[in-house]
C-alpha cells in the first residue's frame, strides 16, 4: 500500500493524498474529493445539429475551475438522459484535456453515471473511469419509481452494489424531482455511508436541511473517518447541499459545501459565500457579511431554478456568449421569458456581485 499524507478538514473530513501516485483510472496523485463548491456543468449543443459544442464546453469548464469551483459532468443540469455513452466519454476527455492545458491538472472531475439498471450504471462508472473521471455521482432511475420508492432494501442494494463494483468512488445523488419521487432518508444514507467504503458522499437536492444535519451528525464526527475508513483515502464521505440557498446554515451543521447549478452563472460569488460561511463558523464577526451574501445568493438561486436548464443556458449566453438550447424534447426558454429573467432584480444583483468579485480576482 502506498504511504499517504493526511490533512483534517474542520468538519471531520480526513483528506489523504497518495505520495507515490496511482493508476490513471483512479485519478492523478493529489486529485482528491475535497469540501467546497461543485458546478453541474451544462452540456452545450450546436445550433441546428444538436451535436456537442465541445469548444463552449471546454471554455466553461475552465472558467468555473479558475474560480475555485470543481466541475461535475453529465448530471441533471448536463442533460445526462439526452447524451449517449460515447458522448459522456467525449465530455470527460474534453474536460480533462482542457483543465490540464489550462494548468489545472489537480482539479478533479466528477461524472454522472446514473442509468436505468444497476448493470448499466456500473458500466457507465467503468467508462467514466477509463475516460479520466476521478469520481462518479449516481442517481436512481425514476422509471420504475412505483416499485422502488417504497422498497428500502432494493434502494440500499442498488447503491451498495454500484459502490462495490465501481472502479472510482461514488457519490449518492438524492433528487426526488428527477427520480420519480425516490427520496432517501437520513437513516438509509447513513447506513450506506457506514457500510460501503467506496461511497464518497451524498448530494441532497431534496433541499432537506434537517436531513443534512442528521447525516452530518454521524459522518462529520472525526471518529467516523477512523471507524469507517474509505476505500480510497482521497475520497472521504462528503455531505453536499444541492442548492446554494442554504450554504451558510449547512456550514454550521458541519456539512462540506454544495453542488449547485448557480455556480455556473456566478462561480466567484458562490465560492466566496462558501469561504465566508466556513470562516464564520470560527469567527462570528464574519457572520453578518456571510448572511448578506447568502441572501443575495438565495434569491438568485430561487429565481433561476424556476427557469430550469434553459434559463441557466440563456443567462450563460447573455453573460459569456455561449449557452444555446437544451436538446429536444426539452424546450428552449421563450424570448420574452429570457429577457424577464435577465432583467429580474435578483439576477441583476448577483451579476453585479459576480462582476465585482471576478474583476478583483482578474486584477489581483
Amino acid at each position: 500500500m502506498s504511504p499517504v499524507a493526511s490533512s483534517v478538514h474542520p468538519n471531520g473530513i480526513h483528506v489523504a493524498q497518495s505520495v507515490n501516485g496511482v493508476a490513471a483510472t483512479s485519478g492523478a496523485p493529489g486529485r482528491a474529493l475535497t469540501p467546497g463548491i461543485y458546478a453541474p456543468i451544462p452540456t452545450f449543443f450546436q445550433k441546428g445539429t444538436e451535436d456537442l459544442d465541445l469548444a463552449a464546453f471546454a471554455q466553461h469548464v475552465v472558467r468555473v475551475a479558475k474560480a475555485g469551483v470543481r466541475p461535475l459532468l453529465a448530471g441533471s443540469m448536463g442533460e445526462a438522459h439526452h447524451i449517449t455513452h460515447a458522448e459522456r466519454v467525449t465530455l470527460i476527455q474534453t474536460a480533462r484535456r482542457a483543465l490540464d492545458d489550462a494548468g489545472l491538472s489537480s482539479v478533479p472531475i466528477v461524472a454522472g453515471t446514473g442509468a436505468g439498471s444497476t448493470r448499466e450504471t456500473v458500466e457507465l462508472c467503468e467508462e467514466a473511469a477509463r475516460a479520466g473521471a476521478d469520481f462518479a455521482i449516481v442517481i436512481a432511475s425514476g422509471y420504475y419509481a412505483g416499485a422502488l420508492a417504497g422498497n428500502r432494501a432494493a434502494l440500499k442494494a442498488f447503491w451498495a452494489e454500484v459502490a462495490q463494483k465501481s472502479p472510482i468512488p461514488v457519490i449518492i445523488y438524492n433528487y426526488p424531482g428527477a427520480s420519480g419521487g425516490i427520496d432517501l432518508d437520513s437513516d438509509l444514507i447513513t447506513e450506506l455511508a457506514t457500510e460501503c467504503p467506496n461511497l464518497a458522499g451524498v448530494k441532497l437536492t431534496c433541499g432537506n436541511v434537517g436531513k443534512l444535519t442528521r447525516i452530518c451528525a454521524t459522518v462529520s464526527d472525526p471518529s467516523f473517518a477512523i471507524q469507517h475508513p474509505r476505500q480510497n483515502p482521497r475520497a472521504p464521505f462528503l455531505v453536499l447541499g444541492g442548492f446554494a440557498d442554504f450554504l451558510l446554515p449547512s456550514a454550521f451543521a458541519n456539512a462540506h459545501g454544495a453542488i449547485t447549478g448557480l455556480a455556473n452563472v456566478a462561480p466567484y460569488t458562490i465560492q466566496k459565500l462558501y469561504e465566508l460561511s466556513e470562516a464564520a463558523v470560527k469567527d462570528p464577526s464574519l457572520l453578518p457579511e456571510a448572511q448578506r451574501l447568502q441572501g443575495i445568493v438565495a434569491r438568485a438561486d430561487f429565481t433561476i431554478a424556476k427557469a430550469s436548464i434553459s434559463g441557466t443556458k440563456a443567462l450563460l449566453e447573455k453573460l459569456y456568449g455561449y449557452g444555446g438550447n437544451p436538446r429536444r424534447p426539452l424546450p428552449p426558454i421563450e424570448p420574452e421569458a429570457a429577457v424577464a429573467l435577465w432583467e429580474h432584480p435578483h439576477i441583476q444583483e448577483i451579476v453585479r456581485v459576480e462582476r465585482e468579485l471576478s474583476g478583483k480576482v482578474a486584477g489581483a
